[in-house]
């Protein structure tokens, strides 16, 4: 069975998990007050430029939106997001459950802008409503897609001159640096965002995530906030010891390097399939791929294939969703296009 369900599938990247190993005998301090997490953080604050912020790894993206949105925001504050946004969809009323609306918008390419902000933004209209504090966005999309540089600082004006905090989910942040249309730099979110993260969970690590908080408003307490909600790790090193393997080597480093990877076989299936007239729901240049397939065909293609049926099927066809991942080679994204090839043949 050929895996292009997630990019989390397997385990950790050999280097990471090597990294692991060596360390398994050590005894450290907890909660990430270790060397482990402190070199890592260190190494995060030189690839950003931004010795001052504050680094708190994380257990998963989930707890990262959680914590972010309860440590930012006043009860009666709400978020925008787009409508196929992680923290809309994805949470399980997670961010509701810290005593926040999550506020929708209509965004066909998966991105927000600042007119739909402010139409967002307009929906606070008294006491009687919520009222809205924070974008959330993630680079790439729920679709794949990109911000350019452009559209994140006109978003980043946009929400400093009228009271919003900007955040970034950077679930699959690695896959955006390294994507060919990419423009933007950590140093670039940094300067813009409000706070962000670094993925580890679905870029090589066995889990975890990089929180970097620029704006020391919402770094308040943090800590309190994340042990509060359950995902304070005790053996908090075990997180800081893979992001030192992934982290180390600058601008070359393991976390970029599995991105390239994972963008290059992607771009595999985008061609291949592309070149056999196959559509797609979604304009990727990351690690995500939607081709719109027959569905006849996707039923045949589960006995060896396992991947995720992203949308009901419409007029016999249905679109998938393709995320490799390290561990995912050209000789699978080969063997996907030409099964798709045999099967669209008359």
């Amino acid at each position: 069975m050929i895996c292009f369900r997630s990019d989390y599938s397997q385990g950790a990247h050999p280097e990471v998990w090597k990294a692991l190993a060596e360390s398994n005998f050590e005894h450290t301090d907890g909660y990430g007050l270790d060397a482990h997490c402190e070199t890592a953080a260190g190494l995060i604050k030189d690839l950003i430029g931004k010795p001052d912020c504050a680094v708190h790894f994380m257990v998963g993206g989930t707890a990262c939106n959680l914590c972010v949105i309860a440590a930012a925001l006043k009860p009666y504050e709400a978020v925008i997001a787009a409508e196929t946004g992680h923290a809309y969809v994805h949470e399980t009323g997670g961010v509701e459950a810290t005593g926040h609306r999550v506020i929708p918008v209509k965004a066909p390419d998966g991105k927000l802008t600042p007119e739909s902000i402010a139409q967002a933004q307009s929906t606070g209209e008294d006491e009687h409503t919520p009222l809205p504090k924070l974008v959330y966005l993630s680079q790439p999309t729920e679709l794949g897609t990109l911000y350019r540089a452009s559209e994140l600082r006109a978003i980043s004006e946009y929400c400093r001159a009228n009271g919003l905090y900007l955040y970034l989910d950077g679930a699959r942040l690695a896959c955006a640096l390294t994507a060919k249309e990419n423009d933007l730099s950590l140093s670039d979110l940094a300067r813009l965002c409000d706070a962000f993260y670094l993925g580890g969970t679905k870029n090589g690590a066995l889990f975890g995530e990089a929180l970097v908080i620029i704006n020391e408003e919402i770094n308040d307490h943090f800590r309190w906030i994340v042990k509060r909600s359950g995902t304070l790790l005790a053996k908090g090193r075990l997180i800081g010891v893979q992001f030192e393997a992934l982290l180390s080597g600058g601008k070359d480093c393991l976390w970029l390097r599995i991105a390239k990877k994972e963008n290059a076989v992607a771009q595999i299936l985008r061609e291949g399939l592309g070149s056999l007239g196959v559509s797609f729901y979604a304009n990727s240049p990351t690690n995500q791929v939607f081709p719109v397939l027959p569905e006849k065909l996707v039923e045949r293609m589960k006995e060896d294939f396992f991947f995720y049926e992203w949308a009901k099927p419409q007029n016999g066809r249905v679109a998938l969703r393709l995320v490799t991942g390290w561990g995912s080679t050209e000789a699978e994204a080969d063997a996907f296009v030409s099964t798709v090839q045999t099967g669209l043949e008359p």
